[in-house]
């Protein structure tokens, strides 16, 4: 069995763990071999996390910005404005503000909690 720390810029994403169907010695070629798939390994599951976190922030910034054109449209206020209202959401209620963006479009309605 040969074992490869899978990483990325010092970032662990996990273990490539390879096993023979016969008994046998590992050898230099095995490892090489090993060593190859685990770079490429690191790379792809790399990227694919890097997707993903782009994808998500897209979807974050489109669901702040149909929040920011609500209150654009309702209150009469800035961009600018209504951007910051969700930050100060946000930070007063302590929850992302992705998540207030998502429940204010789901809702229409932000948190009682702020009232200046």
């Amino acid at each position: 069995m040969l074992g490869f720390q899978l990483f990325s810029e010092a970032v662990s994403l996990g273990a490539l763990n390879l096993h023979s169907k016969t008994p046998r010695p590992v050898d230099q070629e095995s490892e090489d071999v090993g060593s190859g798939v685990a770079a490429y390994a690191s790379l792809a599951l790399a990227n694919a996390q890097k997707q993903g976190q782009l994808y998500e922030a897209v979807a974050s910034r489109d669901l702040i910005g149909q929040a920011k054109e609500i209150h654009l449209e309702r209150d009469k206020i800035s961009g600018h404005e209504a951007f910051l209202l969700l930050t100060k959401v946000s930070s007063k209620t302590n929850t992302k503000l992705r998540e207030v963006a998502e429940g204010f479009v789901r809702t229409g309605v932000l948190p009682s909690t702020i009232t200046d």
